[in-house]
């Protein structure tokens, strides 16, 4: 007895990818995945307004583990809040920040999803790599960014002297780190444009180890301009993390091109401004077959007139 098989219908992606997709139907998806991504980020704001206290006392530890900002009589650290409401819009806006983070793998795969479709497989796979390399890089700058907080505090707090009292505003310190945070985990994704570059072909690992003065020298001038403390440490370790991060992508662009084999081209060795080499051919030109004259064409015969058309159908039938 033979059983007729079900054909599968096409899923959204497949219908995405090819192209049988209506803008009507995109504009839907569209729709329905801001939705879920909407969603997933207010559920995870309810779990940052829980949490809003404790991430604001971890964030509090640079400055809380220095002794200048101890009280002298009653031992615990403390901060000064200008505004009735300050405490609680900044609650607020940690626990916003702290519900990005949590939905961040739900509102980031419904941004995948849509864009996923107009790309090609092996632009699919780059994007993979990145985003599992863009999480730990990020995390490593914010790592360094609470060291570097640690140390500028206690450099700044000690040029004061002792005959000065410094209380903190609560809101303008915890800005302050979350600012310096963000600014490092995102100096820390350099690495990944280095990367790109090397992978979709526009830089060459020698081309990009060639350019290592002028890195340090961006590197250095970089962490200048954004580290906010005007001490030496901070400037000096982003600089110096984000110096090993471009040997290493560096490193990582020479395996690559060596898998793709890159550098073994014809006029690979050859600078941009170097004339390439001529051969010489020293055989000598033999003088080639004597070609015959053609035949004259004839006169073509005359076209015959065509027949008058049926009246009685039209020009299609």
């Amino acid at each position: 007895m033979a059983f007729a098989l079900r054909k599968r219908a096409p899923k959204a992606f497949e219908r995405a990818a090819d192209g049988s997709m209506t803008l009507i139907e995109h504009v839907r998806e569209l729709r329905n995945r801001l939705f879920r991504a909407s969603l997933a980020i207010m559920l995870g704001f309810g779990v940052g307004i829980w949490l809003a206290t404790p991430v604001r006392i971890l964030l509090s530890e640079p400055y809380c583990s220095l002794d200048a900002s101890l009280d002298p009589v009653t031992g615990k650290c403390k901060f000064v809040q200008l505004g009735v409401a300050d405490v609680f819009l900044l609650n607020l806006k940690i626990g916003l920040w702290v519900g990005l983070i949590i939905a961040a793998p739900i509102w980031l795969y419904q941004l995948w999803a849509f864009i996923a479709p107009g790309l090609h497989r092996h632009e699919r796979r780059y994007a993979y790599i990145f985003t599992a390399l863009a999480a730990p890089l990020f995390a490593a700058g914010a790592v360094l960014a609470f060291f570097v907080t640690t140390k500028g505090l206690e450099f700044l707090l000690n040029v004061s002297g002792d005959d000065i009292s410094t209380n903190l505003e609560v809101t303008r310190y915890i800005s302050f780190v979350t600012n310096l945070i963000l600014l490092f985990g995102v100096a820390f994704e350099f690495p990944l444009i280095v990367l790109m570059l090397n992978f979709v072909g526009i830089a060459s690992a020698k081309r990009l180890l060639s350019w290592w003065r002028v890195a340090i020298f961006v590197f250095f001038a970089f962490a200048a301009v954004v580290t906010p403390t005007p001490d030496p440490f901070g400037m000096t370790a982003l600089a110096l993390c984000l110096i090993a991060l471009y040997f290493a992508a560096v490193g990582v662009a020479f395996i690559n091109d060596r898998r793709r084999g890159r550098g073994k081209e014809v006029y690979a060795g050859i600078d941009d401004d170097e004339v390439s080499p001529l051969e010489f051919d020293k055989d000598p030109v033999v003088a080639g077959q004597r070609v015959d004259a053609t035949a004259p064409i004839g006169v073509p015969e005359p076209i015959a007139k065509p027949a008058p058309i049926e009246r009685r159908y039209d020009d299609m039938t």
